[in-house]
């Protein structure tokens, strides 16, 4: 039987809301007996347990209570009810600046830091050149935290928490300000945790990173533990509460786990319900659409090789981009296309009907076209950005009957990450001879 690290049970945390700082004021010196504040629990009944050596992903939207749950796990904040019980030691690296002051040097802060988890001089000073080392930060070691950038910031940050040679490691989104060499130390240091039997507690908006590190994974939303269970089924699940959240529904953990079940039975192996397939899509409220109107693109959805529809796809596994588009005017020979940007709008790949050699022929008024695309995910894991597009050539010059860009995004998770935006997918061979 594994030995516990961290077990959390039946944990709230409650807030007073008042919406007046009078009342706030009468309460505190006991002046008034009504209720004057509304209860808000950024965590209600919350209780999982981790084990020694395991990792564990904790996921959910903005709100969710993911950093609740690990400043009460750290000591940070106390809860309302409940027990947390931590067998190890811990070191964390939660919001940026936590623990440090402001106008020590670096060098000042390490020794603070390692002073306040527990260790003495000398044993910082025999931590210190692999501190200094692995923070990469050169002479800035000795100039006062507040002139460092966010991502020199982290880099200390995160090189005292790893080499304090903690039981428990936390961690919770610091990670995202460091450059993309740094976050690649860190990540490899994560592996040596595992390896070495480490116990790590990971909060996190890549799902790629989610579902590549963490054994378990628990999905929180509204302050609620919705489920527990391996990487993907919760990943799966978290789409489900995206969408969910998107139609301003007030969802509870029972109404979740109905959705989800329901979607499953509307949408059966080919997402072929009587709903719209872009219901089912995490939509970008600020999509830009544009052109003459003489048609619409009116739906659209991603499936993966299992038919369902989702906004996430595992790299190297064939999906298929379906489109529908209703026809206002007769138009011949439409061009129907998609393409895929990265979040700095660099397009990175797509397609289109011209492209692919397929005649569209010509359409009539008030008919709709559906159209799919499909093929292998060989673009590397990250958040991606998609753009459909209707158009047509008149009398040599390009007309866009209706573009939508950034229209939702589209998530890739991988195991492996190669060199590049894409996966060649090599087979090796190796001999010895």
């Amino acid at each position: 039987m594994s030995e516990v690290a961290i077990s959390v049970e039946h944990v709230s945390k409650m807030y007073k809301l008042y919406d007046k700082p009078i009342d706030r004021l009468k309460e505190s010196l006991g002046l008034s007996k009504a209720k004057n504040y509304r209860e808000h629990f950024a965590l209600n009944d919350v209780s999982f347990e981790i084990n020694k050596g395991e990792t564990l992903g904790i996921i959910g939207t903005n709100g969710a209570g993911k950093s609740t749950i690990l400043k009460i796990i750290t000591g940070v904040l106390n809860q309302t009810s409940g027990e947390v019980s931590v067998n190890g030691r811990i070191s964390a690296l939660l919001e940026l600046g936590a623990g440090f002051n402001m106008e020590y040097s670096g060098l000042e802060n390490v020794y603070l830091n390692g002073t306040m988890i527990g260790f003495s001089k000398e044993e910082i000073d025999a931590k210190l050149e692999a501190i200094l080392n692995f923070a990469d930060i050169g002479d800035f070691i000795y100039q006062p935290v507040k002139t460092y950038s966010s991502g020199m910031f982290v880099r200390l940050a995160f090189a005292v928490a790893i080499n304090i040679e903690p039981d428990i490691l936390i961690v919770d989104e610091a990670l995202s300000v460091g450059d993309v060499f740094f976050q690649s130390k860190c990540y490899h240091k994560f592996e040596e945790f595992k390896k070495m039997g480490k116990t790590l507690l990971f909060v996190s908006h890549d799902l790629g990173s989610v579902n590549k590190y963490c054994d378990r994974v628990v999905l929180l939303n509204k302050g609620e533990k919705i489920a527990e269970g391996q990487p993907r089924e919760m990943i799966d699940l978290f789409k489900k509460v995206l969408v969910g959240q998107l139609s301003q529904k007030d969802l509870t953990k029972e109404e979740i786990m109905a959705d989800a079940l329901a979607e499953e039975s509307e949408q059966g192996t080919q997402g072929d319900s009587a709903m719209l397939w872009k219901q089912y899509m995490l939509i970008n409220p600020q999509v830009q659409s544009y052109g003459d109107e003489r048609a619409e693109i009116i739906d659209f959805g991603i499936f993966d090789k299992q038919g369902k529809i989702s906004n996430t796809i595992y790299k190297l596994e064939e999906f298929t981009l379906k489109i529908k588009v209703k026809f206002n005017v007769q138009i011949p020979n439409p061009i129907f296309a998609f393409s895929i940007k990265d979040l700095k709008g660099n397009e990175l790949c797509g397609t289109n009907t011209i492209i692919e050699n397929i005649e569209t022929g010509t359409v009539a008024a008030g008919e709709e076209i559906e159209i799919a695309f499909t093929q292998k995910m060989i673009l590397q894991g990250g958040q991606y950005l998609l753009q459909l597009g209707c158009t047509g050539y008149e009398d040599d010059n390009l007309v866009v009957y209706h573009r939508l860009y950034d229209i939702c995004n589209l998530q890739v998770l991988a195991d492996k990450i190669t060199v590049g935006y894409c996966d060649l997918d090599s087979k090796v061979e190796y001999q010895r001879r």
